[in-house]
């Protein structure tokens, strides 16, 4: 028995997020069969994360466990890739270490938001198309606050089952350019729907109903009900996922 991992992308547009779900197709379950059908033996891969409905993975890991060892990984990625929707690519395959873990090792995860102030046809499915100015410097005072912060209860969805909503945000920030703004943000760790609501509230702070200060103080509240809707999944993407070194060891001694 031996622990592999594996890098991959999606558009997540015709899929319920990455976790199997009955009655829904979803990107693990497509990556399962793929695995299963060429390792000829079951396979349940094991996601980084959990992506929602129609968000997407620019950089994604998973991590399963083969019995027979896996001696030519360039052919099971021509293979895999073979057997997958056109919407989805494996990267990377490679073994590692039995007890590595593609959720607890991961030290940091990379969002991106895309919000389009333009009607594209080509992006429809891959950005939030909002008419109407905003007022960037606001929003970006706003982003700045977030690093000060650590619990964001107030942007999490309820009910999880996470023990707690503390997260250290090392990035965020907007930048724009082609008629786009893109609000790119780092943490540790991220909370159910935190990206989308943060996205959300800090609009309504560059379109004016809510100053700086008030969305300081919705952090603070530590209430769901105090921050603002939560932006369309389609410009939401998992940009990366940063690993310790060492778990890429074998990887590049693989490809020398």
């Amino acid at each position: 028995m031996a622990r592999y991992f594996l890098k991959l992308s999606y558009k997540g547009t015709h899929y319920h997020g990455w976790q199997i779900q009955d009655n829904a197709n979803t990107v693990q379950q497509e990556i399962n069969t793929a695995l299963s059908t060429v390792l000829n033996e079951a396979i349940l891969c094991t996601g980084c994360g959990r992506t929602d409905t129609g968000v997407h993975a620019k950089e994604f890991f998973a991590h399963f466990d083969a019995e027979n060892e896996i001696m030519d990984s360039n052919t099971v990625i021509f293979k895999l890739n073979g057997c997958l929707p056109p919407d989805i690519s494996i990267a990377r395959l490679w073994e590692v270490p039995p007890d590595s873990n593609v959720r607890f090792d991961a030290t940091a995860r990379t969002y991106e938001y895309v919000i389009s102030q333009k009607k594209d046809p080509f992006l429809k499915e891959q950005s939030h198309y909002l008419f109407g100015a905003l007022d960037l410097g606001l929003m970006t005072k706003a982003a700045q606050q977030l690093l000060n912060c650590e619990d964001f209860t107030s942007f999490s969805r309820s009910n999880t089952q996470t023990k707690t909503n503390l997260c250290t945000i090392t990035i965020a920030e907007w930048t724009t350019g082609n008629q786009r703004l893109t609000f790119t943000i780092t943490a540790n760790r991220f909370l159910r729907g935190m990206v989308r609501a943060i996205v959300g509230t800090m609009l309504e702070v560059g379109q004016g109903k809510i100053s700086v200060a008030d969305f300081v103080e919705i952090i603070e509240a530590k209430d769901r009900t105090k921050a603002g809707y939560s932006v369309p999944a389609a410009g939401l993407h998992l940009t990366s996922v940063v690993y310790p070194k060492e778990l890429f060891i074998s990887q590049l001694k693989s490809t020398n």
